[in-house]
């Protein structure tokens, strides 16, 4: 009997070493003051400056893109995807006043791809640079169909962690194929779909000084809400928007995003999403923001509430800002409702500073210096914890 290989059970270890080395200057790229190594340790070390701060809080965060992902794998456009990563993850980390330091991410595909892999951590690093923190470590995985695989560990691992029994991870909210071919929400039979990258996560973490912590606890009623401008769905969503374009209007990535447009509809879905940390640390120094909300999945009804005091409420005046049109297309093609569109989207907000009403031009022209619109959307009345959308423009 001959030998068996590793590479006869689906692994190439050769590909492993030079998606390595596609990657080592993308990640040094992104080296900031606190960075001890290089690639080829077992993890990634991070020295925090304990000089700079009196009480120093470690905050970290995880988060994916969503099936954001399979609009990527639709169009083959993987080269902001990460940019996506890099925002999910540390603007949650800002809400907290929280400055990220390091982040590390986790890719899994059925086959390696080294130029594939590449390509989705150069825009990880392009979020990175963008956000100050450092890329210092992570995993790329082969995960195939079979319940054969293998990994690459670059955090900064050269070795590969030889563990067979991994299957590919499947986005079941999807609703595509499993490897049965059964959906387990429906019992319907589905069309098998080949994706390049089975799944993309990210860790982050950041530090902040105690007494300067953001939350709940410092807001108070005649506070001001300041809406931070997103041009499109950034990363959630993804699910409804699919189903909408695809199953129900028939429209397919490679059609005009709408009448007249001068792009298609897979480019407009694949617009990255604007990372806010810049703006609001920006936003922190110039005045007194006393929570912050990330406007994610559950729109701004959802997020908004998590940074309210009990008792108080916020009231957002929904016409104080134009709603992207990617947005009303969705919303006409699909015949959804608008608490359903602000339940589920951001809906052109992507980030909420509440703050004070004697800060609110210095914050105002500070956000405006980084980059990114903003405007006094609503403000904190007394009440009890909910978030009120108004129209005040139907008055």
């Amino acid at each position: 009997m001959r030998p068996t290989t590793y590479l006869e059970a689906g692994v190439d270890l050769g590909v492993a070493d030079s998606v390595i080395k596609r990657i080592s200057k993308l990640t040094e790229s992104t080296n900031r003051p606190g960075v001890l190594g290089s690639l080829g340790g077992f993890a990634g070390c991070f020295s925090i400056d304990t000089h700079s701060y009196a009480e120093p809080v470690l905050v970290s965060s995880t988060d994916g893109v969503g099936t954001k992902l399979r609009v990527a794998d639709a169009t083959s456009s993987f080269d902001t995807i990460g940019i996506d990563l890099v925002a999910m993850c540390v603007d949650d980390l800002v809400c907290t006043g929280a400055e990220p330091l390091f982040m590390l991410d986790y890719l899994s595909l059925p086959k390696m791809d080294s130029a594939l892999v590449e390509e989705v951590v150069s825009g990880i690093a392009v979020g990175c640079r963008t956000a100050g923190c450092a890329l210092i470590g992570g995993e790329t995985a082969e995960h195939g169909y079979s319940d054969r695989g293998g990994t690459v560990d670059y955090g900064g691992n050269v070795s590969r962690d030889d563990e067979i029994g991994k299957s590919r991870q499947i986005d079941k909210s999807d609703e595509v194929a499993k490897q049965t071919g059964v959906d387990d929400a429906t019992g319907k039979r589905q069309r098998a779909v080949d994706h390049r990258i089975s799944d993309l996560a990210g860790f982050a973490v950041g530090v902040v000084e105690r007494d300067k912590m953001l939350g709940d606890h410092n807001v108070v009623p005649g506070d001001i809400l300041i809406g931070l401008r997103s041009p499109g769905l950034r990363s959630n969503g993804y699910s409804l928007a699919r189903y909408i374009f695809g199953e129900v209007a028939k429209i397919s990535f490679g059609q005009p995003a709408w009448s007249g447009a001068q792009h298609t509809l897979g480019e407009e879905l694949m617009v990255p999403s604007v990372i806010y940390t810049p703006a609001v640390l920006g936003a922190l120094s110039a005045g007194e923001v006393h929570a912050v909300a990330h406007i994610t999945g559950g729109g701004i009804p959802g997020n908004l509430k998590r940074s309210l005091a009990k008792d108080c409420d916020a009231v957002v005046d929904t016409s104080t800002w134009e709603v992207p049109r990617i947005f009303l297309e969705i919303q006409r093609l699909g015949n959804v409702d608008d608490d359903e569109m602000f339940r589920v989207l951001n809906m052109g907000i992507g980030m909420i500073l509440i703050a004070s009403p004697a800060s609110s031009e210095a914050i105002l022209s500070a956000v405006e210096s980084a980059g990114v619109r903003s405007q006094v959307i609503g403000k904190v009345i007394p009440g009890s914890g909910r978030v009120l959308l108004t129209d005040h423009g139907d008055d």
